[in-house]
């Protein structure tokens, strides 16, 4: 049965979008603070970097986690770097030739749609001007039976657990304090008398916790 999946990357203060944007740095100042651990462990470098150095341990296993089970994605503009390059249509996102999706991949846009674009290791991007649920309709006869897996940004995350389609949510609390951002949980209680919730602690202090349906 395919289910909604999220992995949200969050300060201790509850940020998880950073500020100071740029096209040096596309997720935000803080983006590499935040990310740290999970940028550390063996499954990272092993499907970003391209080596298979890295960290086994408790982050790695939720890292691994990530690309298992995966049919389609979606995400939303600010994710893909429409927002930063509005004007350039051969802009195909922040991965190179080779994304790490290996599906269908979903991106929302309140801009004309462009063609989808087919790239390297079976990844091609579509682009929808449509509401969270008729995308999720899309998303989840693309997967195929797998698992709809839904990305960033913090818009779209919102807009997901807002509407009450997520299924499974892993955060990776990292044990810093950012002050500065967009914050995940305002206006969204509740999510904890709907699902269950775990935590788990890692050996890099990171606290992972989830909330599953």
């Amino acid at each position: 049965m395919t289910r909604v999946r999220m992995d949200l990357f969050v300060s201790l203060d509850g940020y998880t979008s950073t500020a100071g944007r740029s096209s040096e740095n596309p997720m935000g100042e803080d983006w590499n603070r935040l990310t740290a651990a999970y940028s550390a462990t063996r499954t990272f470098h092993e499907q970003v970097v391209g080596d298979s150095t890295g960290t086994t341990g408790i982050d790695n296993t939720y890292a691994a986690a990530f690309f298992q089970g995966v049919g389609a994605e979606i995400m939303g503009a600010a994710m893909f770097g429409l927002h930063s390059f509005p004007d350039d249509p051969d802009w195909k996102g922040w991965w190179g030739n080779q994304p790490p999706f290996g599906t269908p991949v979903y991106v929302l846009t309140h801009a004309a749609p462009r063609p989808s674009i087919p790239m390297a290791g079976e990844t091609t991007f579509h682009f929808r001007s449509t509401s969270v649920e008729d995308v999720l309709i899309e998303a989840r006869e693309a997967a195929g039976g797998l698992d709809v897996r839904v990305g960033g940004g913090i818009g779209t995350a919102r807009d997901f657990l807002r509407a009450n389609l997520v299924d499974d949510l892993h955060l990776m609390i990292t044990p810093i304090i950012l002050g500065r951002g967009t914050r995940l949980w305002d206006d969204l209680p509740g999510l904890d008398r709907t699902h269950k919730v775990t935590t788990e602690v890692a050996e890099s202090g990171a606290i992972h916790v989830t909330f599953t349906r």
